[in-house]
């Protein structure tokens, strides 16, 4: 680990929220997607358990997005910040304990709680952070930690696999990096302080708030890109490795993902830059959908391949488009609007992953399940065709993100 005092300050708080990153969303709720086939090999969980147990994990998480939206108090969020940071590391260490499904549902839930923390609270804070000291406030670093995570717990759990670890040893290997994570992770995020006197008064922003129209078709269309989300997330090792020719290329596949994540967020910033963030966002989505089809077009490994990196790059890049508007349409109060959306987010991340794992169970394959949460994809990509060419505030976000300066 690199010392503190070769980092200059601003370096230090956005690699704090690299590191949560890892901790809460790459370890603590994505290695349980490549170790899904290896639970279900040694243990007797079947697709339908894995997925009401992906479900639970989303429903903690969409639990701890209204408890973080509902805080207003800096100094609490900080508070809940680092007490999710010890419920991943917890919760990580608990799905080794035992092969119990209401173990491994508890723990499910708590550690979907602990990701809201690097999502939503580690970038309030980070956020908090840039302003207060008069630097820009961008989170492309920060959320570059996600995709970096997913890696993580691929190569991981790649590496554990060449060592003959079993399930429950591959958790408690998680578990040390987990506690590994922590510290850079508690350590470089400072406490919260007043800001300067007179800081950013000049620059202060009215809130915009959007049309009835805009709300109800971003809602619905950000509900939709939830629901294509979820499954590749929980399910796309599963899907490779149950594919004779693709035996063995899971955990490399769900590696792609994760490289391709990681520089998602700086690269839709810049394309939202060319065509708006609508713009942005339909063209991700409308990407996502071929990522998401794909496996259940082909066996082939270059197509397999190939819908990693789609699905990789646009899935991050969704959320990151939607997260800015909702800073742009309420600069001082974004978790007014991002609330409302993790509502509609959250809500099809608890649905499909149950949905499709009792799909899964009942066919034999996710075929189905991958085709309808393309269809969901597509529509929500339609709906936002739409709210573009009717409603303004969509066409005053567009022409906001093209009058952006580029520095």
């Amino acid at each position: 680990m690199a010392n503190p005092s070769l980092l200059s300050p601003r370096y230090r708080v956005l690699l704090a929220g690299v590191f949560s990153q890892i901790l809460c969303i790459g370890v603590a709720r994505f290695a349980f997607t490549p170790l899904l086939p290896v639970m279900q090999q040694q243990t007797w969980l079947n697709d339908a358990q894995g997925g009401w147990l992906a479900a639970l994990n989303y429903a903690g998480y969409m639990l701890g997005a209204l408890v973080a939206a509902s805080i207003h108090s800096i100094w609490l969020k900080d508070t809940l910040y680092r007490l999710t940071l010890l419920l991943a590391l917890l919760s990580t260490a608990g799905m080794a304990l035992a092969d119990s499904f209401w173990l491994w549902a508890g723990m499910r839930l708590v550690a979907g709680f602990a990701s809201s923390g690097a999502m939503l609270l580690a970038s309030g804070l980070i956020l908090h952070w840039l302003i207060s000291h008069r630097q820009r406030g961008e989170l492309g670093i920060h959320f570059a930690g996600l995709g970096i995570g997913i890696l993580v717990a691929a190569l991981a759990v790649e590496l554990m696999r060449h060592l003959a670890f079993d399930w429950q040893a591959q958790w408690w290997g998680f578990s040390l990096l987990a506690a590994a994570l922590l510290v850079p992770a508690w350590r470089w995020m400072p406490r919260p302080a007043m800001p300067p006197a007179g800081s950013g008064g000049a620059t202060r922003r009215e809130a915009t708030p959007p049309t009835r129209t805009f709300m109800r078709l971003m809602l619905a269309a950000y509900f939709c890109a939830g629901y294509g989300y979820v499954i590749s997330a929980t399910f796309i090792v599963a899907i490779v490795e149950r594919q004779p020719l693709l035996a063995g290329a899971g955990n490399w596949t769900f590696a792609l993902v994760g490289l391709a994540a990681a520089p998602a967020v700086m690269l839709w910033d810049l394309i939202a830059r060319r065509i708006g963030y609508l713009g942005a966002l339909i063209c991700a989505m409308t990407l996502q959908v071929l990522g998401i089809v794909l496996p259940a077009l082909t066996d082939n490994l270059a197509g397999v391949l190939l819908s990693a990196v789609l699905y990789g790059g646009t899935f991050l890049g969704c959320v990151s488009l939607v997260l800015t508007m909702a800073g742009r349409l309420y600069p001082q109060s974004p978790a007014r609007l991002m609330g409302r959306m993790t509502l509609a987010y959250g809500a099809a991340q608890i649905i499909a992953p149950a949905l499709t794992g009792m799909l899964a169970e009942a066919t034999g394959h996710y075929d189905t399940g991958l085709w309808l949460a393309g269809g969901f994809v597509a529509l929500g990509a339609v709906l936002l065709i739409w709210l573009r060419r009717v409603d303004r505030t969509a066409q005053r976000l567009d022409a906001e993100a093209k009058a952006a300066p580029s520095g």
